[in-house]
């Protein structure tokens, strides 16, 4: 797999969808985003992933502007970045969010081979009490464990 390190997790996307698929796409980043990124100045609130023109966009996606440049070398925290995926993928990922009615949410940005990805999920939205049953399986899970664990 190579190296890989985890720069930030989308803890909220996992509560607010099921999420049905992964993939792995790279992003188009400007300088000073990959080293706000390195020191994890990102913030995943409602963005989401959409295809425009046959080409996936990641909207919403904050990454802070790094501290240590200039701000004539600084990025806009707030603008749409192209993700890199084949065109086979990124047609299929279309057709199940026009059809499905589906939604294209960012899991986790990575560091991989010293290449930032992003790992994006075909997601459907959870209802509120599907919330509640996966919170309770959370805890039943979490219970077995530690009793499981005061065992041995």
């Amino acid at each position: 797999m190579g190296n890989f390190k985890r720069i930030q997790k989308n803890k909220k996307a996992w509560h607010e969808f099921s999420i049905l698929d992964n993939f792995e796409a790279g992003i188009v980043l400007q300088g000073t985003e990959v080293k706000s990124i390195r020191e994890s100045k990102l913030n995943f609130l409602d963005s989401y992933a959409r295809v425009r023109n046959g080409e996936l966009w990641l909207i919403g996606l904050h990454i802070s502007p790094y501290d240590k440049a200039g701000g004539y070398f600084n990025h806009d925290p707030a603008r749409d970045r192209k993700l890199l995926m084949h065109s086979r993928e990124i047609e299929r990922l279309r057709k199940n969010v026009d059809e499905k009615g589906l939604t294209i949410v960012p899991l986790q940005v990575y560091l991989k081979d010293g290449k930032v990805k992003v790992e994006i999920g075909l997601a459907k939205g959870k209802n509120l009490y599907d919330k509640r049953r996966s919170e309770q399986e959370k805890d039943a899970k979490r219970e077995m464990d530690r009793a499981r664990k005061m065992d041995y």
